[in-house]
């Protein structure tokens, strides 16, 4: 195993933009197709031979600035220390943040034959991103539609994942380009939405679930970040942002709500300091982990009667 050169990552960026292009074709002729009310979409992303990914989920949000990644983190923290083997896709490629959460500031991708090898946590889980291609972690990611889709091809296929019990993608926030070829080209089995009390960004909560929906991809639920202020003195929850809608919001959609997360400093500094695995306190989103560790069953089929 060895790092990838500066020419090896050329190519790899030079392969995304070629593969990326053929990517935003078929999302192109998507939606030309369902324009015309045909039934089509591009096909799933062929998983790596030396890969077996056995579930994976998406983090998604309607906006930025609402902690999805930081969401991201905390699941694959908790679903780590509950005994799974883990991995996370950093597809929010032109934004990312979970190798510096990580501590993984300074390491790359590595390479083994034709395969990309993921970087390790200090807790064992593995992470792709963009961030480890780059000599300087500042470099800005200045990609077009088809580049994007490219670098997501292959992330998921051409990186060795090994036997994985959950992959978690944290995607970028929105309705882009690049949560819709993760929906239409990798088994996603269901995302978590991530929210925050405002009520603007519950308006915009609902262009996320809706679109899951039109994806035919399951929501497993909302998780609100940002939710209260914890007194350090009486221990009293404060609201900074008003009366959360989160109930509200969830009913709408017929979602469950699956945690509130807190403002926490101290939480803050350990995702800027790569402490996260370390200093998580624990069961911060019991509900959440729960759910996608009944993915099994809640996708088993119903016998016919």
């Amino acid at each position: 195993m060895a790092q990838l050169s500066d020419e090896e990552r050329e190519a790899i960026r030079q392969e995304m933009s070629g593969g990326g292009a053929q990517g935003a074709a078929g999302s192109e002729g998507a939606g030309d197709a369902q324009a015309a009310g045909q039934e089509t979409g591009p096909d799933l992303f062929e998983m790596n031979p030396l890969s077996q990914v056995h579930h994976m989920v998406g983090v998604v949000s309607g906006k930025g600035g609402v902690g999805k990644s930081m969401v991201t983190g905390v699941i694959a923290v908790e679903l780590a220390r509950a005994g799974h083997t883990v991995a996370v896709l950093d597809a929010d490629i032109t934004g990312p943040s979970i190798p510096t959460m990580f501590g993984l500031g300074g390491s790359y991708l590595t390479a083994l034959g034709d395969n990309i090898m993921p970087a390790r946590t200090k807790g064992g889980i593995q992470v792709v991103s963009t961030n480890l291609m780059l000599t300087d972690e500042r470099e800005p990611v200045i990609w077009r539609g088809p580049v994007l889709a490219g670098a997501l091809k292959q992330f998921y296929s051409d990186t060795a994942w090994g036997d994985v019990d959950y992959l978690v993608c944290d995607m970028p926030p929105g309705t882009g380009d690049v949560p819709l070829t993760v929906m239409q080209s990798m088994p996603i089995e269901g995302v978590v939405c991530v929210t925050s009390p405002q009520e603007l960004v519950q308006v915009v909560v609902g262009k996320s679930v809706r679109m899951a929906q039109m994806m035919q991809v399951p929501v497993l639920g909302i998780v609100e970040n940002m939710s209260y202020v914890t007194c350090p003195d009486c221990g009293r929850k404060i609201y900074p942002f008003g009366d959360s809608h989160l109930e509200e919001t969830a009913r709408r959609y017929g979602l469950p709500v699956l945690g509130r997360m807190p403002m926490d400093p101290a939480l803050a500094a350990a995702a800027d300091a790569g402490r996260i695995e370390e200093d998580l306190p624990e069961n911060m989103l019991p509900d959440v982990i729960a759910m996608i560790e009944d993915l099994p069953d809640l996708l088993e089929p119903t016998p016919e009667d």
